[in-house]
């Protein structure tokens, strides 16, 4: 199995169980949407910066001059990974859990992104568009649909 598979492996098991505690918080009603992911993201703040100075600074893994790249990839990295991703994505996706069952806005946005991130790849990466790819896609959207369905 390879390195990406078991990354994938593992963030999703750590999302599933993350997001269970997070329903679970917010259905104590204690605890809002907003105030539950700054505290993620609080919380996940240093150990990120300490994973970037492990993996950047001392081992040198990844480029260190990352702050010298080209405006657009600056621009991609913080309008589209920061903000679209990062604060949006996960800000919108604490108010459905505050609104929803856990079991069904997970499989939501959780199929929703590797859609549009197959369709956008092929537009904008022109990664190609296969059999296997699109049969993939629509298997993950009917499995939605049949676990959300009423």
């Amino acid at each position: 199995m390879s390195r990406a598979v078991l990354f994938a492996i593992a963030a999703g098991v750590c999302w599933g169980v993350g997001e269970v505690f997070t329903k679970s918080v917010l259905h104590s009603k204690q605890i809002g949407p907003v105030t539950a992911i700054a505290v993620r993201s609080t919380i996940a703040l240093p150990v990120l910066w300490a994973a970037y100075y492990f993996a950047v600074i001392r081992a040198q893994m990844e480029p260190t001059s990352w702050l010298q790249a080209d405006r657009g990839v600056l621009l991609k990295l913080t309008l589209g990974s920061g903000l679209m991703a990062g604060a949006a994505g996960m800000l919108c996706f604490y108010l459905a859990l505050h609104f929803g069952e856990v079991s069904r806005v997970k499989p939501i946005a959780f199929a929703l992104a590797p859609t549009i991130a197959v369709v956008l790849g092929i537009i904008f990466l022109h990664e190609p568009l296969t059999l296997r790819k699109g049969l993939g896609v629509a298997s993950i959207l009917l499995g939605v649909l049949l676990l959300t369905g009423r």
